[in-house]
């Protein structure tokens, strides 16, 4: 994430920002705003880590704690703004693009971005074991510099 050292972030992206908290019956706070403006302020989708958008934040000038962007993403997760991949089973990164579609992990830079979907066929899955339902299907491909 780019954002210019203690620039404050724009009415547009702030207002953007609210814009998407509000469509998801979230309580638009000063944290939250800053937060959502520097998730999708320019309309782009992104892939954050908490530490990635603690450190975005601090940058622009806002004042939050590593506890509250974690709190905060969580958040965002749970009303479906945002989808949460797990890498290696410790590793946690936040999409704002909430469609179903594969990633690509870039295990040299440690970086998640998205595959292009139309180039993935998945034509089985299991069955589910009796009482159960596929939630969902996450796919990660992972990428190295040869």
């Amino acid at each position: 994430m780019q954002t210019n050292a203690n620039e404050p972030m724009s009415p547009e992206a702030q207002n953007r920002g609210t814009k998407w908290l509000n469509r998801a019956g979230v309580r638009p706070t000063r944290q939250r705003v800053a937060l959502a403006a520097l998730l999708v302020g320019d309309g782009q989708n992104r892939h954050v880590t908490a530490e990635s958008l603690f450190a975005a934040a601090a940058d622009a000038g806002e004042r939050v704690s590593l506890a509250t962007v974690y709190n905060t993403l969580r958040a965002f997760c749970e009303v479906g703004l945002m989808q949460e991949i797990t890498v290696d089973g410790s590793k946690s990164y936040f999409d704002t693009n909430t469609h179903d579609h594969p990633h690509f992990f870039w295990e040299d830079d440690g970086r998640l971005s998205d595959a292009p979907a139309d180039q993935l066929t998945i034509s089985n899955l299991p069955e589910a074991p009796e009482g159960t339902e596929i939630a969902s299907v996450e796919v990660v491909i992972r990428l190295r510099k040869i």
